[in-house]
Protein backbone atom coordinates (compact mmCIF):
# COMPACT_ATOMS: atom_id res chain seq x y z
CA UNK A 1 0.00 0.00 0.00
CA UNK A 2 1.14 3.34 -1.10
CA UNK A 3 1.26 6.73 1.31
CA UNK A 4 -1.69 7.76 -0.46
CA UNK A 5 -3.63 5.08 0.16
CA UNK A 6 -2.79 5.37 3.87
CA UNK A 7 -3.96 8.73 3.94
CA UNK A 8 -6.79 7.85 2.25
CA UNK A 9 -7.68 5.35 4.83
CA UNK A 10 -6.50 7.54 7.82
CA UNK A 11 -9.05 10.37 6.38
CA UNK A 12 -11.61 7.48 5.57
CA UNK A 13 -11.33 6.72 9.14
CA UNK A 14 -12.09 9.94 10.30
CA UNK A 15 -15.45 10.33 8.68
CA UNK A 16 -16.43 6.83 9.88
CA UNK A 17 -15.69 7.85 13.28
CA UNK A 18 -18.02 10.52 12.53
CA UNK A 19 -20.44 8.55 10.42
CA UNK A 20 -20.84 5.80 12.47
CA UNK A 21 -21.73 8.00 16.07
CA UNK A 22 -18.62 6.01 17.50
CA UNK A 23 -18.83 8.19 20.57
CA UNK A 24 -22.20 7.47 21.54
CA UNK A 25 -21.15 3.66 20.60
CA UNK A 26 -18.71 4.21 22.33
CA UNK A 27 -20.90 5.55 25.95
CA UNK A 28 -23.37 2.04 25.56
CA UNK A 29 -20.08 0.01 25.55
CA UNK A 30 -18.91 1.48 28.87
CA UNK A 31 -22.17 0.98 30.03
CA UNK A 32 -21.56 -3.07 29.54
CA UNK A 33 -18.17 -3.23 30.43
CA UNK A 34 -18.75 -1.52 33.85
CA UNK A 35 -21.64 -4.27 34.54
CA UNK A 36 -19.12 -7.22 33.74
CA UNK A 37 -15.77 -6.04 35.58
CA UNK A 38 -17.42 -6.52 38.74
CA UNK A 39 -18.80 -9.94 38.88
CA UNK A 40 -15.67 -10.88 36.73
CA UNK A 41 -13.39 -9.28 39.54
CA UNK A 42 -15.10 -10.98 42.41
CA UNK A 43 -14.89 -14.46 40.52
CA UNK A 44 -11.09 -13.37 40.02
CA UNK A 45 -10.81 -12.84 43.49
CA UNK A 46 -11.99 -16.58 44.49
CA UNK A 47 -9.91 -18.21 42.04
CA UNK A 48 -6.95 -16.35 42.92
CA UNK A 49 -7.88 -17.20 46.61
CA UNK A 50 -7.47 -20.38 45.87
CA UNK A 51 -3.64 -20.11 44.99
CA UNK A 52 -1.44 -20.45 47.67
CA UNK A 53 0.61 -17.61 47.36
CA UNK A 54 -0.05 -14.61 49.83
CA UNK A 55 -2.12 -11.93 48.41
CA UNK A 56 -1.94 -12.43 45.06
CA UNK A 57 -5.45 -10.70 44.06
CA UNK A 58 -4.26 -7.71 46.20
CA UNK A 59 -1.22 -7.73 43.90
CA UNK A 60 -3.55 -7.60 41.20
CA UNK A 61 -5.53 -4.90 42.45
CA UNK A 62 -2.65 -2.40 42.85
CA UNK A 63 -1.63 -3.33 39.40
CA UNK A 64 -5.00 -1.78 38.50
CA UNK A 65 -4.29 1.43 40.67
CA UNK A 66 -1.66 2.04 38.34
CA UNK A 67 -3.86 1.94 35.54
CA UNK A 68 -7.21 3.29 36.68
CA UNK A 69 -7.71 6.79 38.70
CA UNK A 70 -7.27 6.90 42.23
CA UNK A 71 -11.31 7.82 42.56
CA UNK A 72 -12.16 4.76 40.12
CA UNK A 73 -9.98 2.59 42.41
CA UNK A 74 -12.07 3.28 45.77
CA UNK A 75 -14.81 2.70 43.97
CA UNK A 76 -13.96 -0.58 42.76
CA UNK A 77 -11.97 -2.04 46.10
CA UNK A 78 -14.93 -0.34 48.22
CA UNK A 79 -17.62 -2.67 46.79
CA UNK A 80 -15.33 -5.85 46.53
CA UNK A 81 -14.84 -5.38 50.66
CA UNK A 82 -18.21 -5.51 50.14
CA UNK A 83 -19.13 -8.60 48.37
CA UNK A 84 -16.18 -10.56 49.32
CA UNK A 85 -16.61 -10.10 53.25
CA UNK A 86 -18.47 -13.44 52.97
CA UNK A 87 -17.49 -17.18 51.83
CA UNK A 88 -15.32 -16.65 48.62
CA UNK A 89 -16.51 -19.91 48.06
CA UNK A 90 -19.76 -19.46 47.33
CA UNK A 91 -18.87 -16.40 44.83
CA UNK A 92 -16.73 -19.11 43.06
CA UNK A 93 -20.32 -20.62 41.52
CA UNK A 94 -22.06 -17.85 41.92
CA UNK A 95 -19.66 -15.80 40.39
CA UNK A 96 -18.98 -17.90 37.32
CA UNK A 97 -22.68 -17.71 36.89
CA UNK A 98 -22.66 -13.48 36.73
CA UNK A 99 -19.03 -13.53 34.80
CA UNK A 100 -19.89 -15.59 31.67
CA UNK A 101 -23.75 -13.73 31.39
CA UNK A 102 -22.40 -9.94 32.08
CA UNK A 103 -19.01 -10.21 30.20
CA UNK A 104 -20.92 -12.08 27.18
CA UNK A 105 -23.45 -8.86 27.14
CA UNK A 106 -20.02 -6.70 26.91
CA UNK A 107 -18.92 -8.90 23.88
CA UNK A 108 -22.43 -8.97 22.18
CA UNK A 109 -22.36 -5.31 22.15
CA UNK A 110 -18.76 -4.89 21.21
CA UNK A 111 -19.50 -7.43 17.84
CA UNK A 112 -22.90 -5.26 17.06
CA UNK A 113 -20.27 -2.41 17.02
CA UNK A 114 -17.36 -3.73 15.04
CA UNK A 115 -20.14 -5.26 12.57
CA UNK A 116 -21.13 -1.06 12.08
CA UNK A 117 -17.70 -0.32 11.72
CA UNK A 118 -16.75 -2.68 9.26
CA UNK A 119 -19.65 -1.75 6.83
CA UNK A 120 -21.53 -4.98 7.32
CA UNK A 121 -24.95 -5.69 8.02
CA UNK A 122 -25.99 -6.57 12.01
CA UNK A 123 -27.85 -9.73 11.49
CA UNK A 124 -26.65 -12.62 12.81
CA UNK A 125 -29.17 -14.78 15.26
CA UNK A 126 -29.07 -14.20 18.85
CA UNK A 127 -27.64 -17.68 19.86
CA UNK A 128 -24.73 -16.94 17.53
CA UNK A 129 -23.65 -13.71 18.47
CA UNK A 130 -24.04 -14.84 22.29
CA UNK A 131 -21.77 -17.81 21.65
CA UNK A 132 -19.23 -15.74 19.61
CA UNK A 133 -19.30 -13.48 22.95
CA UNK A 134 -18.62 -15.79 25.52
CA UNK A 135 -15.41 -17.58 23.39
CA UNK A 136 -14.37 -13.64 22.84
CA UNK A 137 -14.75 -12.88 26.22
CA UNK A 138 -13.00 -16.70 27.45
CA UNK A 139 -10.21 -16.11 24.70
CA UNK A 140 -9.64 -12.40 25.24
CA UNK A 141 -9.91 -12.37 28.71
CA UNK A 142 -7.53 -15.38 28.90
CA UNK A 143 -4.77 -13.30 27.11
CA UNK A 144 -5.64 -10.39 28.88
CA UNK A 145 -5.14 -11.93 32.36
CA UNK A 146 -1.83 -13.33 31.11
CA UNK A 147 -0.68 -9.80 30.26
CA UNK A 148 -1.52 -8.77 33.69
CA UNK A 149 -0.54 -11.75 35.77
CA UNK A 150 2.97 -10.81 34.20
CA UNK A 151 3.20 -7.70 35.45
CA UNK A 152 1.85 -8.53 38.98
CA UNK A 153 4.38 -10.97 39.60
CA UNK A 154 7.29 -8.23 38.92
CA UNK A 155 10.89 -8.04 37.97
CA UNK A 156 12.20 -10.33 40.58
CA UNK A 157 9.95 -12.90 39.95
CA UNK A 158 12.48 -14.16 37.30
CA UNK A 159 15.10 -14.27 39.96
CA UNK A 160 12.76 -17.10 41.72
CA UNK A 161 11.62 -18.71 38.85
CA UNK A 162 15.12 -19.25 38.18
CA UNK A 163 16.31 -20.44 41.04
CA UNK A 164 13.39 -22.96 42.16
CA UNK A 165 13.01 -24.17 38.13
CA UNK A 166 17.13 -23.87 38.25
CA UNK A 167 17.06 -22.20 34.98
CA UNK A 168 19.99 -20.41 34.15
CA UNK A 169 20.84 -16.88 35.57
CA UNK A 170 20.26 -14.78 31.94
CA UNK A 171 16.86 -15.45 32.08
CA UNK A 172 16.79 -13.62 35.98
CA UNK A 173 18.30 -10.82 33.83
CA UNK A 174 15.96 -10.43 30.73
CA UNK A 175 13.23 -11.04 32.64
CA UNK A 176 12.50 -7.54 33.24
CA UNK A 177 12.31 -6.80 29.35
CA UNK A 178 10.47 -10.51 28.56
CA UNK A 179 7.64 -9.55 31.10
CA UNK A 180 6.90 -6.24 29.62
CA UNK A 181 7.34 -7.91 26.07
CA UNK A 182 4.55 -10.38 26.99
CA UNK A 183 2.63 -7.94 28.58
CA UNK A 184 2.15 -5.39 25.52
CA UNK A 185 2.59 -8.49 22.43
CA UNK A 186 -0.58 -10.41 24.58
CA UNK A 187 -2.39 -7.14 25.14
CA UNK A 188 -1.90 -7.00 21.14
CA UNK A 189 -3.07 -10.00 20.62
CA UNK A 190 -5.91 -9.89 22.40
CA UNK A 191 -7.10 -6.93 20.53
CA UNK A 192 -6.32 -8.50 17.38
CA UNK A 193 -8.32 -11.58 18.48
CA UNK A 194 -11.20 -9.25 18.75
CA UNK A 195 -11.36 -7.62 15.60
CA UNK A 196 -10.74 -10.81 13.89
CA UNK A 197 -13.31 -13.17 15.10
CA UNK A 198 -15.91 -10.53 16.37
CA UNK A 199 -16.76 -8.42 13.08
CA UNK A 200 -19.14 -10.29 10.28
CA UNK A 201 -16.56 -10.27 8.00
CA UNK A 202 -13.84 -12.37 6.05
CA UNK A 203 -10.34 -11.31 6.56
CA UNK A 204 -6.52 -12.40 7.09
CA UNK A 205 -5.91 -12.33 10.97
CA UNK A 206 -2.22 -10.46 10.19
CA UNK A 207 -4.60 -7.91 8.16
CA UNK A 208 -6.20 -6.95 11.96
CA UNK A 209 -2.67 -5.74 13.62
CA UNK A 210 -2.56 -2.36 12.19
CA UNK A 211 -5.55 -1.42 14.44
CA UNK A 212 -4.88 -3.20 17.38
CA UNK A 213 -1.55 -1.90 17.65
CA UNK A 214 -2.66 1.25 16.81
CA UNK A 215 -5.27 0.94 19.79
CA UNK A 216 -2.97 -0.76 22.10
CA UNK A 217 -0.74 2.47 21.93
CA UNK A 218 -3.31 4.88 22.00
CA UNK A 219 -5.06 3.40 24.91
CA UNK A 220 -1.77 3.78 26.77
CA UNK A 221 -1.19 7.32 26.00
CA UNK A 222 -4.77 8.05 26.50
CA UNK A 223 -4.94 6.17 30.12
CA UNK A 224 -1.74 8.23 30.82
CA UNK A 225 -3.13 11.44 30.13
CA UNK A 226 -6.86 10.35 32.01
CA UNK A 227 -4.59 10.00 35.42
CA UNK A 228 -2.46 12.75 35.01
CA UNK A 229 -5.86 14.93 34.29
CA UNK A 230 -7.54 13.35 37.19
CA UNK A 231 -4.87 13.92 39.30
CA UNK A 232 -3.78 17.43 38.63
CA UNK A 233 -7.16 19.25 37.50
CA UNK A 234 -10.60 16.97 37.88
CA UNK A 235 -12.33 16.82 41.15
CA UNK A 236 -15.13 14.59 40.36
CA UNK A 237 -15.81 14.26 44.21
CA UNK A 238 -16.30 18.11 44.63
CA UNK A 239 -18.83 18.07 41.93
CA UNK A 240 -20.55 14.20 42.24
CA UNK A 241 -19.95 13.80 46.30
CA UNK A 242 -19.86 9.77 46.40
CA UNK A 243 -20.51 9.21 42.95
CA UNK A 244 -17.07 10.99 41.93
CA UNK A 245 -14.93 7.63 42.06
CA UNK A 246 -17.42 5.95 39.43
CA UNK A 247 -17.83 8.82 37.20
CA UNK A 248 -14.43 8.67 36.82
CA UNK A 249 -14.09 5.18 36.37
CA UNK A 250 -17.09 5.52 33.25
CA UNK A 251 -14.97 8.16 31.83
CA UNK A 252 -12.01 6.16 31.50
CA UNK A 253 -13.85 3.12 30.02
CA UNK A 254 -15.56 5.29 27.54
CA UNK A 255 -12.54 6.22 25.96
CA UNK A 256 -10.80 2.89 26.15
CA UNK A 257 -14.62 1.30 23.82
CA UNK A 258 -13.86 4.35 21.90
CA UNK A 259 -9.96 3.65 21.21
CA UNK A 260 -11.03 0.01 20.42
CA UNK A 261 -13.72 1.16 17.75
CA UNK A 262 -11.55 3.43 15.92
CA UNK A 263 -8.82 0.75 15.48
CA UNK A 264 -11.78 -1.49 13.93
CA UNK A 265 -12.94 1.21 11.69
CA UNK A 266 -8.45 2.17 10.84
CA UNK A 267 -8.71 -1.68 10.13
CA UNK A 268 -11.50 -1.77 7.98
CA UNK A 269 -10.25 1.44 5.74
CA UNK A 270 -6.74 0.13 4.95
CA UNK A 271 -8.00 -3.53 3.76
CA UNK A 272 -10.66 -1.48 1.56
CA UNK A 273 -7.52 0.58 0.28
CA UNK A 274 -5.17 -2.97 0.00
CA UNK A 275 -5.56 -4.98 -3.40
CA UNK A 276 -8.17 -7.23 -1.93
CA UNK A 277 -10.78 -4.13 -1.22
CA UNK A 278 -13.89 -4.67 0.92
CA UNK A 279 -14.07 -7.35 3.04
CA UNK A 280 -16.92 -9.83 2.15
CA UNK A 281 -19.22 -11.01 4.84
CA UNK A 282 -18.75 -14.03 6.40
CA UNK A 283 -22.30 -15.03 5.91
CA UNK A 284 -24.95 -13.30 3.49
CA UNK A 285 -27.50 -11.54 4.49
CA UNK A 286 -30.96 -11.64 2.68
CA UNK A 287 -31.43 -8.70 -0.18
CA UNK A 288 -33.87 -7.14 1.98
CA UNK A 289 -31.82 -6.95 5.31
CA UNK A 290 -28.76 -5.59 2.82
CA UNK A 291 -31.13 -3.02 1.33
CA UNK A 292 -32.13 -1.31 4.56
CA UNK A 293 -28.73 -1.62 6.16
CA UNK A 294 -27.27 0.35 2.88
CA UNK A 295 -29.81 2.64 3.40
CA UNK A 296 -29.14 3.59 6.87
CA UNK A 297 -25.47 3.71 5.90
CA UNK A 298 -26.78 6.20 3.42
CA UNK A 299 -28.33 8.31 5.71
CA UNK A 300 -25.46 7.78 8.52
CA UNK A 301 -23.04 9.39 5.54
Amino acid sequence: MDLGGIRRALSCTVRDVIGHRTLQVSAALAYYIVLSIFPGLIFLSAVLGLIPLPDLFGSLLVLLSHLLPADAMRVISSVLRDVLSSHRGTWLSIGMLGTIWMASSAFDAMIEALDIAYDVPVDRPFWKTRLLAIGLAAISGGLLLTAFAVMVVGPRFGAWLAAHLDLSTVFAVIWPVLRWTIAISFSVIAVETLYFLAPNVKQRFGATLPGAVFSVILWNGLTFLLGFYFLHFANFNRTYGTLGGLIAFMTWLYWTSFVLLVGAELNSELAKESDEGSLEPKTEAPEESNIIFRSGLDKAA
